[in-house]
């Protein structure tokens, strides 16, 4: 009876061990980046930031420069 019990819980194991390598690999979406559009021309949804224009590089760059601004330890301890 002790085999059967080994001999069962070792197909189980090696069936969830297994199991594991059939498992498909994931990837990004393919329209994730388009190369043929700038950065900064913008997306339309809610994520925007309000002081920003699409379509315009300068307050474009303007934002990212706020963003890591406030993303910098030095300028949260001060």
């Amino acid at each position: 009876m002790k085999s059967f019990l080994r001999a069962a819980s070792l197909v189980a194991l090696s069936i969830g061990f297994l199991s594991a390598c059939s498992d498909e690999p994931g990837t990004i979406a393919k329209n994730s980046k388009r190369p043929d559009i700038a950065p900064y021309m913008g997306a339309d949804n809610g994520f925007m930031v309000k002081g920003w224009t699409p379509g315009n590089a300068q307050s474009w760059q303007e934002e990212i420069n706020k963003r890591n601004q406030n993303q910098s330890e030095y300028s949260r301890i001060k």
